[in-house]
């Protein structure tokens, strides 16, 4: 059984971080329950509270995985048919990325002069 209530010691645990990182990011949210003279608390359905409101605005989804026709077996014809370099040449992703992207706008130029005349 979970305590309700949730000693300093034990709240940073409970999230999974260090006491420092909970004392900077965490407490300042959180209402501080007395405990005795010394001793501070606190409640733990704030603490999940807290992690529920931090997931919705940091948290990342997994992203969708696609249908089993479109993904490869082969992981090395994927690679392949995706980028084929020629022979000689060494080219990153980025590089043939912009080079087909200058080549459609080329050819896009070139049908707007053949039109123009």
């Amino acid at each position: 059984m979970t305590p309700r209530v949730l000693r300093l010691r034990d709240a940073p645990q409970y999230l999974g971080m260090n006491r420092n990182l909970f004392n900077a990011e965490v407490r300042p949210f959180l209402t501080e329950i007395p405990i005795g003279r010394q001793g501070i608390a606190f409640d733990r359905l704030e603490l999940d509270a807290w992690v529920d409101d931090y997931l919705s605005c940091n948290g990342r989804r997994p992203k969708a995985s696609l249908p089993e026709d479109d993904t490869c077996q082969n992981v090395t014809e994927c690679r392949d048919s995706a980028r084929k370099a020629e022979s000689g040449t060494s080219k990153s992703a980025a590089d043939m990325h912009l080079e087909d992207g200058s080549a459609k706008a080329r050819a896009h130029l070139r049908a707007l002069r053949q039109r123009n005349y």
